[in-house]
């Protein structure tokens, strides 16, 4: 018996991957007790060493740091959107004059790390004669960097599309500007989705790489710590990748929420769409006849002349 995609595992398989399943947990479990009793062991849970935080000002200081944090990967994280859907939109172009100016700085801004971006920016500029400060620096870095990969995220999940996608759009007079606008870049946006959110998330961890430019992010501040009284090196590591993590869980969930939001609405105009044309319950036809009817109701009375 098997399945569309894989052979159904058999009594011996089935018994091959609990054997496998139950030694990885072991292995891990015995992995995290020996991590915790080298802990215990060198005195990293005693209260010396958490007693940096029981200060007020402490938290403060963590907090302004999450703030810089937040400030510096809010901004980046909108202009690497802006500027992935303007590389994007180049690289699509038509004209050779566009594309290969715009695949050229494309693949610049993806081939030099951030880290090295930055300090180009934070160092380089100065011996020059431009001073950029420090926030700018990790600003504009992520923002080309992030932008340059979104460029391709986006490209990718446009030339994914079935060519009757565009097609559907042209056979009802939209230019191409038109057709990427109302049909190819939607669909390539919910379904690259997860690749998009998966970047935004790289973009927040990357702006730890702004403590070496001494921009004070929540980094820079955990390595100020670590001088503090016990020696809380461990300690801050933790409480600042705590803070982290939570931060990419959430920025995790409200992708999924947009995710699950967009679904519905596509689903809601399948079946407005269906109600409207018998012909959209025909297999292959559904998203082409959607498309077209979304690109006719923006195209009527505005594109006669096209």
């Amino acid at each position: 018996m098997s399945s569309v995609l894989y052979d159904v595992p058999g009594p011996r398989a089935i018994a091959r991957n609990r054997i496998l399943a139950i030694v990885t947990v072991a292995v891990v479990l015995a992995l995290v007790g020996f991590v915790i009793l080298r802990m215990l062991e060198t005195g990293q849970f005693s209260a010396e060493k958490w007693f940096v935080f029981t200060f007020s000002n402490v938290w403060m200081g963590i907090f302004n740091a999450l703030g810089n944090t937040l400030a510096a990967f809010a901004l980046a994280a909108v202009l690497s959107v802006i500027l992935g859907f303007v590389l994007a939109i180049g690289r699509l172009s038509d004209h050779a004059w566009v594309r290969v100016p715009v695949t050229v700085i494309t693949e610049l801004f993806r081939a030099v790390p951030v880290l090295v971006f930055m300090m180009l920016l934070y160092y380089g500029l100065p011996v020059v004669g431009v001073k950029m400060d420090p926030y700018w620096a990790v600003v504009i870095a992520l923002m080309a960097y992030n932008g340059s990969v979104l460029a391709e995220v986006l490209r990718a999940g446009v030339e994914s599309l079935p060519r009757g996608q565009g097609e559907a759009g042209y056979a009802i007079g939209l230019r191409k500007s038109g057709v990427l606008r109302l049909i190819l870049l939607p669909q390539a946006i919910r379904a690259m989705l997860p690749v998009i959110v998966a970047q935004l998330v790289v973009t927040m961890k990357d702006t730890a790489l702004g403590f070496i430019i001494t921009y004070p992010e929540l980094l820079y501040y955990a390595k100020q710590l670590t001088s503090q009284q016990g020696r809380p090196i461990l300690q801050s590591a933790f409480v600042i990748g705590g803070i982290y993590i939570l931060m990419c869980l959430i920025l995790s969930g409200i992708a999924r929420w947009v995710e699950i939001r967009t679904r519905r609405s596509t689903k809601v105009l399948g079946i407005v769409a269906g109600a409207a044309d018998p012909r959209t319950h025909e297999e292959g036809t559904d998203t082409e006849l959607i498309a077209m009817q979304r690109g006719a109701g923006k195209f009527h009375g505005t594109s006669t002349g096209a």
